[in-house]
């Protein structure tokens, strides 16, 4: 069965940084999407980023473009949301999901999320 477990969420000033790890099991790590998603105001949710091992792409959506950085360690199963440059409207609860493939609004398998919190 396909587990998804994130970590690092917190509270931060905005202009700060957090990192957030997602470390999944039950599948093949070498050949998966996966995504961070979170609520957002007017949708029920917005995928903020995604990581397709297939081809290494990534996607961003523009609301974090050049502040969000997602990545892969494939040998530790883990897939890392470096977040800088925080604002106070990043704060949500963060999920880590599985998508058939990047650029996908079905995700197959979501985590637990984790809170973060940007203050002004």
């Amino acid at each position: 069965e396909v587990q998804l477990v994130e970590s690092g969420g917190g509270l931060v000033q905005a202009g700060g940084s957090l990192r957030l790890s997602c470390a999944a099991s039950g599948f093949t790590f070498d050949d998966y999407a996966i995504g961070w998603v979170r609520p957002a105001p007017g949708k029920e949710r917005e995928g903020i980023s995604c990581v397709s091992s297939s081809d290494g792409s990534t996607y961003y959506a523009d609301s974090v473009k050049g502040r969000f950085t997602i990545s892969s360690d494939n040998a530790k199963n883990t897939v890392y949301l470096q977040m800088n440059s925080l604002k106070p409207e990043d704060t949500a609860v963060y999920y880590c999901a599985a998508p058939n493939h990047c650029g996908s609004s079905y995700y197959y398998r979501w985590g637990q999320g984790t809170q973060v919190t940007v203050s002004s």
